[in-house]
């Protein structure tokens, strides 16, 4: 009888979750991290970088919607957006999908994760990456938005690792700073915050940083069964806090317009409504709270 092979998460030392791996498709030491692709018996493909899980096919939607959809709607007139990371190319897919977006850039740093999940992950970044308003650059994400002129984008979506390693840099107060200077008094910023319930800290440092160079920081939740722990946060950070404070039949006329109604299984104009209603164990790591 066959030896059963499984992948464990190394995230957390104390506590973690495990995937029975059907087959290993792809194993890179890239410059900057270590780089898994598995097919699972339970989660279709998975991307572990540095031995965390990033992405499953399975629950990808849950976040890749939440992330994306969330702040385009939340602008309502977003045309162009900037991706840091997220080089699986969901986030760009979602982002694709709104009509209104006349150029999405990516900036990612790693160009094995890009060629690997290209090549091992076809199903998340699907027609995106050749998609005429995609620019897809395989480049330093602090470098970039350093760069950046005032007021080139309307959104910018942080889809980072956890602030180790290579994603460390996108949790600074530099790169918040350069990131509310390139968004301006319109725009919208929204980063992954990690687990509230495991990483209360990520929260809590990062919007006390974002809290200096924007007026209204919040979070919004995501429930991505894969990212253990209760609630994901996603950092919200923007000038007007009337953008996130939409009801749900404006949502719904904008996803209408924006060509997303109807195509969603996580989002929709309700969810996006009550996830910045944050539970007291998670609101409490707020500035200001």
């Amino acid at each position: 009888m066959a030896e059963v092979s499984w992948v464990a998460e190394t995230l957390y030392p104390d506590w973690g979750q495990r995937f029975r791996v059907v087959r290993e498709l792809a194993h890179v030491r890239s410059p900057f991290q270590e780089i898994l692709i598995v097919e699972t018996a339970s989660h279709g493909r998975a991307m572990l970088l540095d031995g965390v899980v990033q992405i499953t096919e399975a629950d990808e939607f849950a976040y890749q919607e939440m992330i994306a959809h969330v702040p385009l709607l939340a602008h309502g007139d977003a045309r162009r957006v900037l991706i840091i990371g997220a080089g699986d190319g969901g986030v760009l897919r979602r982002v694709l999908s709104h009509r209104r977006v006349e150029k999405a850039t990516m900036v990612e740093i790693d160009p094995d994760v890009v060629r690997l999940a290209r090549e091992h992950l076809p199903a998340i970044g699907g027609s995106a990456w050749d998609d005429p308003r995609a620019e897809v650059l395989i480049a330093d994400g602090i470098d970039y938005v350093r760069m950046a002129e005032a007021g080139s984008y309307d959104v910018i979506i942080v889809d980072s690792t956890d602030p180790i390693g290579v994603g460390e840099v996108l949790f600074t107060d530099e790169f918040y700073a350069d990131c509310a200077r390139i968004v301006g008094p319109r725009g919208v910023v929204v980063n992954q915050s990690g687990v509230p319930f495991m990483q209360a800290g990520e929260l809590a440092e990062t919007s006390a940083r974002r809290r200096r160079h924007f007026a209204d920081v919040s979070a919004y939740l995501a429930a991505v069964p894969t990212y253990v722990g209760g609630f994901m946060t996603l950092g919200w950070s923007a000038q007007d806090p009337g953008l996130r404070r939409h009801d749900a039949a404006t949502l719904r006329a904008r996803a209408d317009k924006a060509g997303i109604l109807g195509t969603t299984r996580y989002w929709s104009p309700e969810v996006q409504v009550a996830s910045f209603a944050l539970p007291p164990y998670i609101a409490e790591l707020l500035p200001e709270h």
